[in-house]
């Protein structure tokens, strides 16, 4: 994993994983649906890096970030037991819009295997759209690499 310095530079996290047999599909090839699984982990595990958790901005906050939109560019294919990195960041952060981008690369020789994006709205338990609280901006903003 890597962080942010306070130098405005945006904040990275790596995680990563090895293919699951049951992750590929009759061709020995990763099914294309599990790389938003994937997509997914990094997310989780770049806001735990920045200190706080979905559960917790579910259950303390109240908010809750519903995908809108989810691409994936399919570069190389990924088989079992192929070990993955995942590579995360926040792309862009508004009052209610969060953008996330990844990279999926291949331990073994480095190569790129997908880019993938998605968009999250902020919302409140009744899926009303609401603005993202200021601990979260705040700490966003900084990963994304822009101050206030």
């Amino acid at each position: 994993m890597t962080g942010a310095s306070s130098n405005n530079h945006p904040v990275f996290n790596e995680s990563r994983l090895r293919v699951r047999y049951a992750e590929t599909d009759q061709m020995g090839v990763v099914y294309h649906s599990n790389h938003f699984v994937w997509f997914e982990i990094g997310r989780v595990e770049l806001l735990r890096q920045l200190g706080f958790s979905y559960r917790e901005m579910e259950h303390d906050d109240g908010c809750f970030i519903a995908v809108v939109d989810a691409r994936c560019r399919y570069r190389a294919p990924a088989h079992y037991d192929d070990e993955i990195i995942v590579r995360t960041h926040l792309k862009n952060v508004r009052d209610s819009v969060i953008h996330f981008g990844y990279e999926l690369v291949r331990v073994g020789d480095g190569m790129l295997l997908a880019e993938g994006e998605t968009t999250h709205i902020v919302t409140d338990a009744e899926m009303k759209m609401v603005a993202l609280p200021e601990k979260y901006m705040k700490a966003f903003r900084a990963a994304v690499g822009r101050w206030g």
